[in-house]
């Protein structure tokens, strides 16, 4: 019996919906997601040979015994003390300069810009091709200076300039300012554009309006992202250190290959106290202004979820000494570390530079040919998704843990002002969790990574745990400040109906941060594949190796063609991510 037209058209309809179910563009993109984690740990070796190297583990029980037993001689803590003020000298001088390049190449790579310049805010085609085209070249050059990490500026820079203190600047500021450029351009495309047009409109020039119009609009999102730059430079100026630029990196390489694992304690101590005190100092300058999260461009989220924040008085009292406060730390910094700008205009620098750009072109393969460069390119890719696979998995976790907010705290009459004993749990677990993400994300990756070099073979193994833990610290503190600043409203509701805390994480917390969650881990995707490259310069393998190899020996040519791998798998990525994140929203 043949079923009638009604039943068909049900059927088909119903077919269509669970095609639509099944094979929606997120289920999609979860599965590319776990079939890349899967390739990512047959890449890393998990499943053939052995990984772990038995006569290692008597350097890791030297090392904690070293641990134990610091040196703290009065000659050790002022070389430590030193050391501590040029990293922080370099973080602040880079990030100084880099705000500057940031500032000018915001404002020429935001659309605002080029459709003020190019008769304004049309909807023809031929408008819209005509205002994008510079715009799109602007971005695209400015994407080439982010996509290579600031080592292998750093170790450019010395083949010209030698161990000048002038090289840690540079090497900071150029990637970072054109990061800072990425970010203040999409500050100032997402403010509101009713005061601008205004301005615009009656007769004032592109630069009036910009001033008077947007950058008011526009100034507490970037002070607030320039203090977070400036929690990042002090990780890289750390890092720098270790290419022979000074400061605790310097120390800390110099102890670990020495094996003076005794003076390691005082110098991770001094690095946890920088990075803990500017991570606090920005955490209150974002709260001051009323910013929710260090990466979130949609400032006052926190005052739509009914948190208080201080009067406005208080709070501008606060950013004026902190922005005075900077600035004296700019020159002070800058008198001491006394760059030589002028050795750039030298004849030699010049002469040394052109040496090296007509050395690098035309790029060449190296010598195993182009599938050497596809199995490093490949094995770099691995280390990315296998480090940010971790990294978001103990970040989840991490971040409920190191996340205080209001539903988290007692609400039986009798625990609301308990004594400290009593409430020592409840304060205890978010500061440790706070703790070990602050070790994870201060202690440099490269470090990380000799570390676990000493019990395990080289290769995408270690560079990818290196990474992961890393990353970690750094997700991590992203995801507590996203759970702390959602809206409690909800999650208050379940706890009055006697839900208990995990089932309020599970069906309430959870749901509510997993889009911010998936946003912070494409987010440091993209620059966990930047950092692949000083984990390879320590022997962790993928291109980094092979950049490592081609800059010990001068071999420019090859060094461009890694680069331009290197630059065109970041592109890659980023474009991933933008389709993942528009995928997943």
């Amino acid at each position: 019996m043949s079923a009638s037209p009604v039943d068909l058209n049900s059927r088909l309809g119903t077919l269509a919906g669970l095609r639509r179910f099944w094979l929606n563009r997120q289920k999609v993109w979860w599965a590319f997601v776990v079939v890349a984690v899967i390739w990512a740990t047959i890449q890393a070796g998990l499943w053939r040979g052995p990984l772990v190297n038995p006569g290692g583990w008597a350097l890791v029980i030297r090392l904690l015994n070293g641990l134990l037993h610091p040196r703290v001689d009065a000659a050790f803590l002022l070389l430590t003390l030193d050391s501590t003020l040029v990293t922080l000298a370099y973080a602040v001088s880079g990030t100084a300069l880099s705000l500057l390049l940031g500032i000018a190449g915001g404002i020429l790579s935001s659309e605002v810009w080029w459709q003020a310049h190019q008769g304004g805010f049309t909807n023809s085609p031929t408008d819209k091709v005509r205002n994008r085209a510079p715009w799109l070249v602007v971005r695209a050059v400015l994407a080439i200076p982010r996509a290579i990490h600031e080592v292998i500026w750093g170790l450019l820079f010395v083949s010209v300039l030698g161990l000048a203190p002038l090289v840690g600047v540079l090497a900071i500021a150029i990637p970072f300012g054109a990061i800072c450029a990425k970010v203040f351009s999409e500050i100032l495309d997402e403010q509101p554009r009713g005061p601008f047009q205004a301005i615009l409109s009656s007769g004032a020039s592109p630069g009036k309006a910009y001033l008077y119009g947007l950058l008011p609009l526009a100034l507490p999102n970037l002070i607030s992202y320039a203090f977070y730059r400036l929690e990042c430079s002090i990780r890289s100026a750390t890092v720098l250190g270790l290419i022979g630029a000074g400061g605790l990196g310097f120390q800390i390489l110099l102890s670990l290959q020495s094996l003076r694992y005794e003076e390691l304690l005082p110098l991770l101590v001094a690095l946890l106290l920088l990075s803990g005190l500017t991570d606090l100092w920005s955490a209150r300058m974002r709260q001051r202004i009323g910013g929710s999260s260090r990466i979130d461009l949609n400032w006052g989220s926190a005052q739509q979820n009914g948190r208080m924040h201080q009067s406005s008085k208080a709070a501008s009292g606060f950013v004026r000494f902190s922005v005075l406060a900077v600035l004296l730390l700019v020159l002070v910094s800058f008198l001491y570390l006394k760059p030589d700008f002028t050795s750039l205009l030298s004849p030699r620098t010049a002469q040394l530079f052109a040496g090296i750009v007509e050395d690098a072109f035309p790029p060449r393969l190296p010598q195993e040919g182009m599938w050497e460069m596809i199995r490093l390119t490949l094995q770099t890719l691995s280390i990315s998704i296998l480090a940010m696979a971790g990294a978001s998995a103990l970040g989840m976790v991490a971040a409920f843990m190191a996340a205080h907010p209001t539903w988290k705290r007692p609400v039986r009459a009798w625990e609301r002002n308990p004594l400290f004993w009593q409430s020592l749990p409840f304060h205890l677990l978010p500061l440790l969790a706070r703790g070990l993400l602050l070790l994870a994300r201060a202690v440099p990756t490269p470090i990380w990574a000799l570390i676990f070099l000493f019990v395990l073979f080289p290769g995408v193994l270690p560079g990818a745990i290196a990474l992961g833990i890393h990353n970690w610290g750094i997700a991590g503190r992203l995801m507590a400040e996203s759970v702390e600043n959602m809206n409690e409203k909800p999650l208050q509701s379940l706890q009055g109906l006697g839900a208990s805390e995990p089932q309020i994480i599970l069906y309430g917390a959870l749901p509510a941060a997993l889009p911010s969650f998936i946003s912070y881990i494409l987010y440091r995707w993209e620059n966990c594949l930047r950092e692949t490259v000083i984990v390879g310069l320590v022997g962790a393998g993928g291109l980094g190796r092979l950049i490592s190899e081609q800059l010990s020996s001068f071999d420019y040519a090859g060094l461009s063609a890694t680069l331009l791998v290197l630059i065109g798998l970041t592109f890659l990525v980023d474009l991933l991510s933008a389709s993942m994140r528009s995928a997943l929203r």
